[in-house]
């Protein structure tokens, strides 16, 4: 008599009926979803059952009413997908551009633009190298993102990459570095460095034609060698990136790709912006990538929801601003649940 091996009797649990609804809400077939079930050892009577009960749910009812509110927010957005497409794909340079042109042509329309000609006053352009920074700041204490290079989460996990420095050995890193994304000074470690750098703030000088100077924020400041990587993320507000020193290549994307480009967690997004691999990440492919170099002297703002990918081309340092005169808080109605 030939050996016939009984498949084990697996019973439909709350894991499965979660699974039952997910697959009716993406539009599985029911008959595809029952032969899995059979596939997998529940009994057909059993499968049978709880697909119809499924079904019959007034909460999946409920949920589907939900997914159809979604679509419709779907479909709002893949129309200003197509139109972006309709505009030139470089972001555009403007010399001193106006107040009044930027807020209608671009922050309130939410769109990338690198300004020139507005740093012109400020002292950094001329003072700011690394001897300065020594000979200035050398016995501070500050802090910096270390050891980012041995943790691929290491912006989600910036807290546990903290190390305190004295300023000036910070400066001989970044001198003799080369190119490494293993060392940082960002936005992130402002509240020891702000005191700590004091003077070098008074080498910037606002932008009234666009920045507010009653904010309790004015601006924070990321320094680095060539090399450093800040990741696809998107900010919760409007942002200007002023570069001083050194040039940096941004990927930008709008804020309307979100439902393409893999955010399952917060602002970020696990697609490597120096290797976009469309095998692991196939919608990818219909997303819009823009990129440009930002170059001393030059100012990119940067809209809120925008996603971006920033790499330092050379030691560089940047001062980036939120403190705009108009409407820039955009926390209130940010989603509590943020794994997406």
């Amino acid at each position: 008599m030939a050996h016939v091996e009984l498949r084990p009797v697996v019973h439909v649990d709350n894991e499965w009926r979660r699974w039952i609804a997910e697959n009716l809400l993406l539009d599985g077939p029911p008959q595809s979803i029952y032969e899995q079930m059979l596939n997998a050892g529940i009994p057909h009577e059993e499968a049978v059952q709880e697909l119809q009960q499924a079904m019959a749910s007034p909460y999946l009812a409920g949920a589907q009413r939900l997914k159809n509110r979604l679509a419709k927010h779907d479909w709002v957005l893949d129309n200003q997908r197509r139109m972006n497409r309709l505009r030139d794909a470089e972001v555009p340079r403007r010399h001193k551009l106006s107040r009044e042109e930027f807020l209608d042509a671009y922050y309130t329309a939410g769109r990338p633009v690198i300004i020139t000609g507005m740093m012109e006053d400020w002292p950094a352009m001329t003072k700011w190298n690394l001897d300065y920074f020594k000979d200035r700041c050398g016995e501070r204490e500050v802090e910096i993102q270390f050891g980012r290079q041995s943790d691929a989460q290491y912006e989600l996990r910036k807290t546990a990459h903290r190390k305190t420095m004295l300023f000036g050995e910070y400066v001989e890193l970044v001198r003799h570095a080369g190119s490494s994304n293993d060392f940082y000074m960002t936005a992130y470690n402002e509240g020891i460095n702000r005191t700590a750098l004091a003077e070098l703030w008074q080498d910037i000088v606002q932008i009234p034609e666009y920045l507010s100077s009653q904010a309790s924020t004015q601006g924070f400041l990321w320094f680095g060698p060539s090399g450093t990587i800040t990741p696809f993320h998107h900010d919760l507000t409007n942002n200007f990136m002023a570069q001083v020193m050194g040039r940096k290549r941004v990927l930008l994307m709008p804020a309307c790709e979100v439902g393409h480009v893999y955010n399952h967690e917060h602002c970020f997004t696990h697609v490597d912006g120096r290797r976009i691999d469309l095998a692991r990440y196939p919608r990818m492919a219909d997303v819009q990538v823009v990129s440009c170099v930002l170059n001393p002297g030059e100012v990119l703002f940067l809209p809120v929801g925008c996603w971006h990918f920033v790499e330092g081309l050379d030691v560089s340092v940047t001062v980036s601003f939120t403190n705009f005169l108009w409407d820039n808080d955009f926390t209130g109605a940010y989603p509590v649940q943020q794994m997406f």
